[in-house]
């Protein structure tokens, strides 16, 4: 999932201190581990910092945990339930701070959040909460509101407040729309979330909408938990945005797998995940602006059932504070957290997410990255265009070091230049991220995967595609028969590569709600052995859109002992270019395996045999001279037949 899951994963690695100096960090703890046993609101008393300090940054970081329910209920932790975050202020208004849906996550469930046992697992969620910065001071109460039935989960709130400048002051919020709206003809939406009229205070630059909603209910056209609508946005009766209230990358989760109707899309939300909040730029609306603001909605057709739950409010900012400036936002891989288990563990490239924090557009940024205690720093500069608020995506330039790390260790990056020079703010230019290695493999590795019934314009929806660290395909297994059976052996050469499984139908080769697409199946093994390899991501092919899998290939050991027999081992044509027909006879079983060994003494290619008749790839392989070995396959290693080849290209 590309969109950042509530901003820096890494702050877990911040230290928690309380000096006056830019870039430290003081935490507040609201709830520490509260079941919530009960619907309705678990409210917490807070002593935030006193307000004379500014914060660049403040995280509410939101640890949802699993219980076991007492006795032996239906259902323990095992439903998708809204649990929303509210400051309660000293006038007695509420404003929400977060919101998210828990997941399908009850007994029986192999892998949760961060891999741990089905009671005791966690996963965490951090919302950025800095526009609030103004009213999280003083003794405050934290609100946590669940909406559920049925218990099993646990609360933990804490902030992080990171002192230094902020990229804007806050001047002001006005609070708007805030509560569930029915949605049904019956009682139109439009008729509740009606125009308001607003003043800017003085000094106002710029001002945003800060639009959170997600549709729950049924009203008879799977509205608005399972449809798809629509609202505008429109200042002064003109219309700025148009916004689908819609999620489509659920089966993209990366919390799985998990119990229920995980991977179906929602109106604006997936089980286990944010409720990401919207924000739309008011254009125009400068200091002391009086303004109507309204939101108009898509109309619905059923008469009944069905609701949109909204918070928004308006924000007000002065200017910005830094002229040139880029914020290191984010390590997606390599990283351990959570929220990133689909692109982690990798080789090759490090992905991290910036944000330009400064009134300057940003052509370059330059990174210095490496893994503690391992070699020397990489450098890499990034050059595009990167105007003021937006963030990027940037994939760094290969890292060796990344290939062979095995066991835990800490990624470091930092920013060391921005547009040629340095940055106006360097509090906000490095971040860490704990790792575990990728698998290394030196022997032959086969993919076995059985489709099931689901198709797409007449082939399986499940297929696969091999990638080289330059991310050119090598090898694939595309546009697949339903119900069939497919054996491959993968052709490489020692390097880092990707293994990315694709299902069209996002309801991986096997799951509980689609029966009539019957069962597949994927593994992946080492030969010769036959037990297959953990793939992280499959979970018996609940994986919805897809998973993906990094190794490592290393050459095997040297072929060794030698010990040609009288039979019959032709290999033609040579010289070969890309490929080249071996032929065994004269034994009485063949059960080995065809190595092409270099002049070093090195496995280039390496393939399963059981057959006398044999065509292998040579594809990838350089001009020169090597020996085409078959050798048994009784795990001793002795060489039956082996005849030198010329590769020409």
């Amino acid at each position: 999932m590309k969109k950042i899951l509530g901003i820096i994963s890494a702050l877990v690695l911040i230290v928690s201190v309380s000096k006056a100096a830019p870039g430290d960090t003081t935490w507040v703890q609201a709830h520490y581990d509260v079941q919530m046993n009960h619907f309705g609101n678990f409210d917490s008393s807070v002593k935030f910092p006193d307000g004379t300090k500014t914060y660049r940054k403040v995280f509410m970081v939101w640890t949802l945990g699993r219980y076991q329910c007492p006795g032996n209920p239906q259902y323990c932790g095992d439903w998708d339930y809204t649990v929303s975050t509210h400051l309660m202020t000293k006038g007695g208004d509420t404003l929400e701070l977060g919101r998210y849906i828990t997941p399908y996550s009850g007994d029986g469930v192999p892998r949760i959040g961060s891999g741990a046992a089905v009671e005791n697992w966690k996963q965490r969620y951090t919302f950025d909460v800095t526009d609030f910065y103004n009213v999280l001071k003083d003794t405050a109460a934290i609100r946590v509101h669940y909406s559920g039935y049925s218990w099993g989960f646990t609360a933990n709130v804490k902030f992080a407040f990171i002192e230094g400048t902020p990229a804007r002051n806050v001047l002001g919020m006005d609070k708007m729309w805030a509560k569930s709206y029915a949605y049904h003809t019956g009682n139109p939406i439009d008729n509740n979330v009606t125009s308001l009229n607003k003043t800017s205070p003085a000094g106002t630059q710029a001002a945003e909408l800060k639009f959170t909603i997600s549709g729950h209910g049924n009203n008879g056209e799977n509205c608005a938990e399972f449809c798809k609508k629509y609202y505008q946005v429109k200042l002064n009766n003109n219309l700025l945005y148009q916004k689908d209230i819609w999620r489509d990358d659920c089966g993209y989760n990366h919390f799985y797998p998990q119990n229920g109707t995980w991977i179906y899309n929602r109106g604006n939300w997936c089980p286990g995940d944010i409720v990401f909040t919207n924000s739309h730029p008011l254009t125009g609306v400068g200091a002391s602006a009086n303004y109507d603001l309204d939101v108009d909605f898509q109309a619905a057709t059923a008469s009944s059932g069905g609701s949109y739950t909204i918070q928004s409010a308006v924000v007000y900012y002065g200017g910005f504070n830094k002229t040139l400036d880029v914020s290191l936002d984010d390590i997606i891989a390599p990283n351990n957290h959570e929220i990133h288990f689909r692109e982690n563990p990798i080789v090759g490239r490090p992905k991290v997410i910036v944000q330009n924090t400064g009134s300057t557009t940003i052509t370059s940024i330059k990174f210095q990255y490496s893994i503690a205690g391992v070699g020397q720093p990489e450098t890499y500069t990034w050059n595009g265009s990167l105007t003021s608020l937006k963030t990027a995506e940037i994939e760094l330039a290969k890292f060796a070091a990344l290939n062979t790390v095995t066991g835990t260790n800490t990624f470091n990056v930092e920013v060391i230049e921005v547009n040629g020079k340095a940055d106006d703010d360097a509090t906000n230019n490095k971040l860490s991220s704990e790792f575990e290695g990728v698998p290394i493999w030196d022997n032959t590795v086969t993919i076995s995967m059985r489709t099931n019934a689901n198709t797409v314009g007449g082939v399986s929806e499940t297929s696969w595609r091999l990638y080289d660290i330059d991310n050119n395909v090598v090898q694939e297994r595309i546009n697949n028969q339903a119900n069939t059976t497919y054996n491959d052996t993968l052709k490489i050469g020692p390097g880092g590569y990707k293994l990315v499984v694709t299902d069209l139908g996002c309801n991986g080769l096997s799951w509980w709600a689609n029966p009539n697409g019957g069962t597949g199946s994927f593994a992946l093994r080492k030969a010769p052995g036959i037990v297959p390899v953990a793939l992280k991501g499959y979970f018996g092919g609940d994986f919805g859109c897809g998973f993906t899998q990094y190794f490592y290939y290393k050459f095997p050991t040297a072929v060794k002992n030698i010990n040609e027999q009288l039979a019959s081992f032709k290999v033609f044509p040579n010289p070969a270019a890309n490929s080249v027909n071996v032929t065994i006879e004269g034994l009485t079983t063949i059960d080995g395996t065809i190595n092409i060994v270099d002049m070093l003494g090195r496995v280039v290619v390496s393939e399963r045999t059981t057959t006398s008749q044999n065509t292998i790839n040579i594809d990838r392989l350089t001009s020169g001279v090597y020996n085409v070995v078959y050798s048994t396959n009784t795990g001793d290693g002795t060489i039956k037949l082996q005849q030198k080849l010329v590769v020409d290209k």
